[in-house]
C-alpha cells in the first residue's frame, strides 16, 4: 500500500509538470557540437506566470490564454555558448505582467543561439526574424494590431528584433533593444557610459561573469525600472567626460518635456490653449483617475496668449479615464495667487491610437488649488 501510494503521488506530480513548457536547456556537449535553429514562442499571461504554455505557430487562435486584442510583448534572448536558459527571464515576464494585461510571448530559439561558433548564432539571428514576423503576420491577419506589438531584444536577441521591424515596415508600436552598439533608435541610452559598469569584474580571472557582466547589465537596469525600484533619468552628451565633469545635468534638448527615463511609460500628448497676461515659468501637475487608482505626471513649460503642446509620461496605464485634475505651480511664495484661464485642454494617448480623445473647455486655474472635472468628448 505505501508503494502503491507513492506511485500516485509521484504520477500526479509528473503530470502537473508536463502541463508546463519550459524554456530549452541544453547542455555544453550540445553547444559544443552545434544546434540547429529551431523557435518555439512560450506564452505567459497573468493566468499562467508560473507555468508556459507552447503557442503553435499555426492555429494559435485556439490557444483560449491567448487573445489576439490585447497587447503582445515579444522577449528575445541572445547569444547562449553554453546552452543554458537566461537567468533573467521569469522575472521580465513577471515584471511585464505586473504593467497591464497582456500576452508575453517569450522567443526561445536557443536551439540556435547556443553554439560555441558565435557567428553560426548571428547567421541564426534573420532566420529567427524571418519565422517570428511570418508569426505577427499571421496575428495581424487575426485582428492584432502591430500598434500594440512591443518587441524587446537581449544582445543577439536585439539585431532579431530589428530585423522584425524592417520586415514589417517599421509598423510595430515599440522596439527595445539591448546590448547594441552606436546609435539605433529614436533615443539611445548609455549606462555609465555604456562600457565598464560599476560591479563589474575588472579581469578575466573572474570567470564567466567578466564576459557577461557588463553585457547584460543593460537588462537588469531595465528591470529595475519596471519595478520602479530606482529612477534612471538619462542627460543629453556628447562624450562620458563631459558628463563625469558635470557638463550635462539640464534637459534643454527635450523641453518642454523633461530628459526621457529607462523604462515603459505610457504617453500622452497634452495641448493646451490659454489666456493669461504675463509670460512665466510654471509646472503642470496633470492626474488621472480610474476609480480609486490616481497616476501622475508633472511638465515645466511656460505660456502667454497662446497654445502649446505637452509630453505628459506616466508608470501606469488606466482606462477608461473617469476625472482628470489639474493644478499650477509657479514657486510664488509672496504676493497674490497667479491665476490663469485655459481656454481648452486636449489630452491625447499616443500609445492607444484607438482610445477617444479627452478635452475640457474655459477653466480658470489658480496657483497651488486643483481643479477637478470629468473629460468630454472633443469636438
Amino acid at each position: 500500500i505505501f508503494i502503491f501510494y507513492i506511485f500516485i503521488l509521484c504520477r500526479l506530480s509528473l503530470g502537473e509538470d508536463s502541463d508546463c513548457d519550459n524554456f530549452t536547456d541544453l547542455d555544453f556537449h550540445e553547444s559544443f557540437m552545434g544546434t540547429y535553429l529551431y523557435v518555439r514562442l512560450l506564452l505567459y499571461t497573468r493566468a499562467n506566470l508560473e507555468c508556459g504554455q507552447e503557442l503553435p505557430h499555426h492555429n494559435f487562435t485556439q490557444e483560449p490564454l491567448f487573445n489576439v486584442s490585447r497587447p503582445t510583448t515579444f522577449v528575445i534572448h541572445g547569444y547562449r555558448p553554453t546552452g543554458a536558459p537566461p537567468i533573467w527571464i521569469n522575472l521580465i515576464v513577471h515584471l511585464l505582467a505586473a504593467q497591464k494585461d497582456m500576452n508575453i510571448l517569450v522567443v526561445d530559439w536557443n536551439r540556435g543561439a547556443a553554439n560555441l561558433n558565435y557567428f553560426t548564432a548571428v547567421a541564426n539571428t534573420r532566420g529567427t526574424a524571418v519565422n517570428i514576423t511570418g508569426f505577427i503576420e499571421s496575428m495581424e491577419k487575426e485582428g492584432a494590431s502591430l500598434d500594440s506589438i512591443h518587441l524587446i531584444g537581449v544582445s543577439l536577441g536585439a539585431h532579431v528584433a530589428g530585423f522584425i521591424g524592417a520586415m514589417l515596415g517599421g509598423r510595430v508600436g515599440r522596439i527595445t533593444a539591448f546590448g547594441l552598439r552606436g546609435t539605433h533608435g529614436h533615443i539611445d541610452f548609455y549606462a555609465n557610459g555604456g562600457l565598464d559598469q560599476p560591479g563589474c569584474p575588472k579581469t578575466i580571472f573572474s570567470g564567466k561573469s567578466y564576459f557577461v557582466c557588463d553585457h547584460q547589465r543593460s537588462v537588469f537596469l531595465y528591470m529595475c525600472a519596471l519595478n520602479h525600484t530606482c529612477k534612471l533619468m538619462a542627460y543629453p552628451c556628447s562624450s562620458y567626460s563631459d558628463f563625469l565633469s558635470g557638463q550635462c545635468l539640464q534637459c534643454e534638448t527635450f523641453k518642454p518635456a523633461s530628459c526621457p527615463a529607462l523604462g515603459k511609460k505610457t504617453s500622452y500628448r497634452v495641448d493646451l490653449v490659454t489666456w493669461n497676461q504675463s509670460l512665466r515659468w510654471w509646472v503642470v501637475i496633470l492626474r488621472l483617475y480610474n476609480g480609486k487608482n490616481v497616476i501622475e505626471s508633472q511638465i515645466d513649460t511656460f505660456e502667454q496668449y497662446t497654445s502649446t503642446r505637452l509630453l505628459a509620461q506616466f508608470d501606469e496605464d488606466l482606462y477608461p479615464i473617469q476625472k482628470i485634475s489639474l493644478r499650477i505651480v509657479t514657486g510664488n511664495m509672496i504676493g497674490p495667487r497667479y491665476k490663469i484661464r485655459l481656454l481648452r485642454i486636449r489630452i491625447t494617448p499616443l500609445e492607444n491610437p484607438n482610445r477617444p480623445l479627452m478635452c475640457r473647455y474655459d477653466i480658470i486655474l489658480e496657483e497651488n488649488a486643483e481643479v477637478s472635472f470629468k473629460p468630454l468628448p472633443c469636438d
